[in-house]
């Protein structure tokens, strides 16, 4: 017997039927003798017409009220779902994010899980009943109010309990059969990806991949927590997430490359003629620091010996693009720069792979792919499993495909499939 999470997205209880061949499965599960937990997300796209709802009432609607409506869409699917499998004759029993203890800070719309006490859960499943969880909610420490977690919230919420619960697998159903080499809505040859890294997810999830979110992985490396990526509209076996290095028949060494991701939710801000002495880079990042944004690939270029100026040019998430532009022009006079360059154009592609740290020629056969696809490169990052380039976004699409060929990743079996069309 095995206490299994499984966590299933909105395209997986996307109408009455939907749910119905979900609750199959968890029936499924637990009369073959295991311990089942369940995370569930609202429904379709129960999530976004709750918030234009919001903005029919109000532009401006406060977090907090915000909080509490969004949390409707999921406690509506974790009911269904719960009735769907007591129909077949399993006991279930329904959770809110409070009542499974999920605790989290007072940040509404974005909040992150503090503590996880899921006693509740814990004595529904000694009671033989299968606990159905509403995720991506929580309830902050000392107010007790309701708070959401965020994109990707409900991938959190299953892991936390996983790791709170013990469970021995934390498994992730979605609309793809795993985590594949790349999108295969752009790449259908994409392969499937039966074992990768905690590292190599991480890569992939903060360069783009939308199959896992960064937070859920950062919660699984953290906790231990093995993840299954696996489809809900298939019996095949996805993606084992987790250290590579301590699982019996892990490979002596890992492929040289995981996967090819990419974002196109980035833009790009030019600081154009900031004087190069020392300081102002330092006043620059404490400034867009102090809006709320988080940066991603920063470059600053050699300065001109004539002027002693320079340009410094970073990405960041083009949602919050309005917010740094605004801080920085508002410290433009002690800053000293003399113009701002906006580009919300881009995109960004990530060569991913814990092999290439110890083979040489892996930059330069990137580089080579790209310009043999005539892509051009903006920006250059690196890490020690990971190279990113920024290129112009109605480029992204073929610079995907180019690297993704270079380096011998394409399948040679079925073309990949995405059974929702969403690929989460």
């Amino acid at each position: 017997m095995a206490l299994i999470v499984q966590k299933y997205g909105g395209s997986s209880v996307a109408d009455a039927d939907s749910i119905k061949r979900v609750a199959k499965r968890i029936a499924e599960a637990k009369r073959a003798g295991d311990d089942v937990v369940v995370v569930v997300s609202a429904m379709g796209d129960t999530t976004d017409e709750l918030i234009d709802l919001a903005q029919q009432v109000t532009p401006l609607p406060p977090q907090r009220e915000m909080d509490i409506l969004l949390t409707a869409g999921e406690r509506i699917s974790m009911s269904l779902l719960a009735m769907a499998i007591s129909n077949l004759g399993v006991e279930a029993q329904s959770f809110t994010g409070q009542q499974a203890g999920v605790i989290t800070d007072s940040v509404h719309g974005k909040a992150r899980i503090i503590d996880v006490s899921p006693s509740r859960i814990q004595q529904a499943v000694d009671a033989g009943a299968v606990a159905i969880v509403a995720g991506f909610q929580g309830v902050t420490q000392h107010t007790n109010d309701v708070t959401t977690l965020g994109r990707g919230g409900s991938d959190t919420t299953a892991v936390a309990l996983a790791a709170a619960l013990g469970a021995d697998v934390c498994e992730i159903y979605t609309d793809v059969d795993g985590v594949f080499t790349a999108d295969p809505r752009i790449v259908p040859s994409a392969r499937k990806i039966d074992r990768i890294t905690y590292d190599e997810m991480l890569e992939m999830a903060a360069s783009g991949a939308k199959v896992l979110v960064l937070r859920c992985v950062e919660y699984a490396r953290r906790y231990g927590v093995p993840v299954h990526v696996r489809s809900s509209f298939s019996t095949h076996t996805g993606t084992l997430v987790t250290d590579a290095a301590t699982e019996e028949g892990a490979p002596m060494e890992q492929p040289i490359i995981a996967g090819v991701a990419h974002d196109r939710s980035e833009a790009k801000i030019t600081i154009v003629d900031v004087p190069d002495v020392p300081g102002k880079a330092a006043r620059i990042f404490e400034v867009v620091a102090g809006s709320g944004v988080n940066l991603d690939m920063i470059v600053q270029n050699v300065s001109v010996a004539a002027t002693g100026r320079t340009d410094i040019s970073f990405t960041l998430p083009a949602t919050d693009g309005a917010a740094a532009t605004a801080a920085l022009t508002e410290h433009q006079p002690d800053i000293g720069f003399t113009s701002l360059q906006y580009d919300d154009t881009i995109g960004k592609l990530s060569l991913i792979g814990a092999g290439m740290k110890s083979h040489p020629g892996v930059s330069a056969r990137l580089f080579a792919a790209l310009s043999e696809a005539g892509i051009n490169i903006e920006m250059i990052s690196t890490s020690e499993i990971r190279i990113s380039v920024v290129t112009r976004a109605d480029q992204l699409d073929d610079a995907v495909r180019a690297v993704h060929t270079a380096f011998e990743l394409d399948s040679a079996d079925d073309q990949a499939v995405v059974y929702g069309g969403t690929g989460r």
